[in-house]
């Protein structure tokens, strides 16, 4: 029913002007447009609504996540914009904090300024 349906990502904020700099100036996402309930980003096409809420009350697993080509340099330029990356003592992390799943995908955890649970993710290349 929905799967020629466009979608468009959630994700919850207390303080706009906050969600505003981490999410365009940081993470470098075009901002679409703004009002008194959101601001709203184009994420490669998909739209990503950051709703302006009185609380937030943040997952304890990720909520959003990208696909990248080059996690290792995509993790040092975040961490050179200011981004700190998350350390989970369950799991087995290298020294930048990129964890390697059975399959081969690496996957690394960031949080934004409340408390969302954020992911850069790379998955191998498929075997031609």
């Amino acid at each position: 029913m929905l799967s020629s349906s466009k979608l468009t990502a959630f994700v919850s904020t207390t303080n706009a002007g906050r969600a505003r700099a981490f999410y365009r100036d940081t993470l470098g996402l075009r901002l679409v447009s703004e009002d008194n309930f959101a601001l709203q980003f184009d994420c490669g096409g998909t739209p990503l609504r950051v709703s302006i809420a009185p609380d937030v009350i943040p997952a304890k697993y990720t909520v959003l996540g990208w696909g990248v080509e080059d996690i290792r340099a995509t993790l040092l330029a975040l961490q050179n914009a200011g981004v700190r990356f998350e350390r989970f003592g369950f799991m087995q992390q290298d020294e930048l904090g990129i964890w390697t799943a059975p399959g081969g995908t690496r996957v690394a955890w960031f949080k934004d300024q409340d408390g969302n649970l954020l992911s850069i993710s790379q998955h191998p290349a498929a075997a031609v």
